[in-house]
């Protein structure tokens, strides 16, 4: 398992095949983003930029079944169970989200996964140097890189004192991942660190926002 996203990742269930008389290989993929998001497009030149450039070409030797959900777990959930129907060779998902669906569906078909957040915690492999089992990929975030980022931020603002660590409680899918040693390393050079569910920074808006039309609204406990 490595952290860094690289077309070439396709290549691990493919490869077993390039060497066999050519038939058309089928490879699912579920994006994040609504189909018309430019992000979405551009990821879909991207991937298939890179599968020509290894010799994957679309009609010729291989399809490439898109989904987009558009950030909705019900499209992740409706979109894993209709291609793991059609069977591929392998699926390519982004991002936890969507390889959790997958993962309740097959253990089967080949999943690379990008973006995931502790597949290790959540038990989509055993570990990120030997992941086991049908799904591999790029994990684009773990516990000890928090740490680090705190001190590069420490090294870029050496005046900050306090950080905020905003994250989204729905990608970590009931992980158990703590941010003890994170806070405890930011401690050790000066830092407060204060772990964030992103509604925290919506809370702290509209407060600020009821501040400024002269109706305070109530604190709430933890972060305010």
């Amino acid at each position: 398992m490595i952290r860094t996203l690289g077309g070439a990742a396709l290549a691990w269930p493919l490869a077993v095949h390039a060497q066999q008389p050519e038939r058309l290989r089928r490879v699912g993929v579920v994006i994040p983003f609504p189909e018309n998001d430019p992000s979405s497009q551009a990821r879909v030149t991207a991937f298939a930029q890179e599968l020509e450039r290894l010799g994957w070409l679309e009609a010729k030797n291989i399809h490439i079944d898109y989904r987009f959900a558009a950030g909705d777990r019900a499209f992740y959930r409706a979109y894993a169970a209709e291609l793991v129907g059609l069977t591929p060779d392998a699926i390519l998902a982004s991002p936890t989200t969507a390889v959790a669906e997958l993962r309740q569906l097959t253990h089967t078909i080949p999943i690379v996964g990008v973006y995931l957040v502790d597949p290790v915690g959540l038990g989509f492999v055993r570990s990120l140097a030997r992941p086991g089992g049908n799904i591999t990929g790029f994990s684009s975030f773990d516990a000890p890189m928090i740490g680090k980022w705190l001190q590069l931020l420490k090294e870029v603002a050496p005046s900050v004192t306090r950080v905020a660590m905003i994250f989204n409680p729905d990608m970590f899918l009931g992980s158990a991942l703590s941010f003890d040693p994170e806070i405890a390393a930011a401690r050790s050079f000066g830092v407060t660190a204060t772990p964030a569910p992103r509604d925290w920074l919506h809370r702290r808006r509209r407060r600020a926002a009821a501040r400024h039309a002269g109706h305070e609204a109530p604190a709430r406990p933890g972060l305010g």
